[in-house]
């Protein structure tokens, strides 16, 4: 009996062990690539102000992602990165929609930049790695599991932020803008928020999310977005609906509310439709839709092909470019 016993503590040894090894090989690996962001922002009577996040190198040249929320009102940026290297920073372009920046600092230090994941392929359950600089404390390591995808958040702007990852990886004030990262040290999310008063529920924004937000602050220093007025959450269809309607997808978005006097609500989709095809293009997901009303769907009629009390309909909707 007592053998047992001791061969079942080993086991359990070796599994701490190798589930130790794998986060501190993650640490190791990335490190160097996570920053602390000072803020400077101007205070009450001209004074100034300060503040701190988290920001990761995602370019050769030394882009640096972090959260809209952490640089917003910044008046100056400082980069300090892990091997005590201190640049400051300006703006690239910010998208409060998502909670999503990108700044450059002036003097890059040769970082590598992280390797970014497909957010699609996580998994509920498996080890969640997030790294930054909490309450000021830089390169602050704490651990968790992937504890739900496909979650809704609302950004400071106001709009959902939909397909958002749910971890319990714990996150302070100052984790703000670091990664969220699997067990090959990839980033799977941006960390962006936690529940007051809640125990280890944390939230990140996607990492196809991020990519295709950052292409775009990159290259026009904001997003330009078709608007339809919809919230929506990603959903797996159900084996019988996708070989009744001979669908291409394993899931599809399911309408979560419906904005009034929106491009959706005239077009006549209503809360619980589920999304199934933009302009005869299989919708997979939220980030889908996302990419599809980009700038180009401004001012443009588009097939919005529904499933509603399991019949088909199809829909048209005019898109307008959100804020008009």
């Amino acid at each position: 009996m007592q053998d047992k016993i001791s061969e079942k503590q080993n086991e359990d040894e070796e599994l701490l062990d190798a589930y130790s090894q794998t986060v501190s090989g993650v640490v190791e690996q990335v490190a160097p690539s996570v920053v602390r962001i000072d803020i400077q922002t101007k205070g009450r009577r001209g004074r100034n102000a300060g503040g701190s996040g988290s920001g990761f190198v995602i370019s050769s040249d030394g882009l640096i992602v972090t959260n809209s929320h952490v640089v917003e009102h910044a008046h100056r940026l400082k980069v300090l990165f892990n091997d005590g290297h201190e640049a400051q920073a300006e703006i690239v372009g910010m998208d409060p929609d998502t909670d999503l920046a990108v700044i450059k600092p002036y003097a890059a230090n040769g970082t590598a930049a992280l390797t970014i994941a497909d957010s699609h392929q996580i998994k509920v359950g498996q080890i969640a790695i997030a790294i930054g600089s909490p309450l000021g404390f830089q390169t602050s390591v704490s651990a968790g599991v992937i504890s739900a995808t496909g979650r809704s958040l609302r950004s400071s702007s106001g709009r959902l932020i939909d397909d958002v990852i749910q971890t319990d990886a714990s996150l302070n004030p100052g984790n703000s803008g670091g990664p969220l990262l699997d067990s090959n040290g990839r980033v799977v999310g941006v960390n962006t928020a936690l529940i007051n008063r809640a125990q280890n529920i944390c939230f990140a924004i996607a990492a196809n999310t991020m990519q295709f937000v950052v292409g775009q602050l990159i290259n026009d220093g904001r997003v330009r977005r078709g608007y339809l007025g919809i919230a929506g959450q990603t959903v797996p269809l159900h084996q019988q609906v996708i070989r009744h309607f001979k669908l291409s997808t394993e899931n599809g978005i399911r309408i979560t509310s419906v904005e009034s006097q929106s491009p959706a609500q005239k077009a006549g989709i209503r809360e619980g439709d589920l999304l199934i095809a933009f302009d005869h293009q299989p919708i997979n997901g939220i980030d889908d839709l996302h990419q599809l009303l980009s700038g180009d769907s401004i001012g443009k009629t588009f097939i919005l092909d529904v499933i509603r009390n399991n019949k088909w309909q199809t829909l048209f909707a005019d898109v307008v470019e959100k804020g008009d």
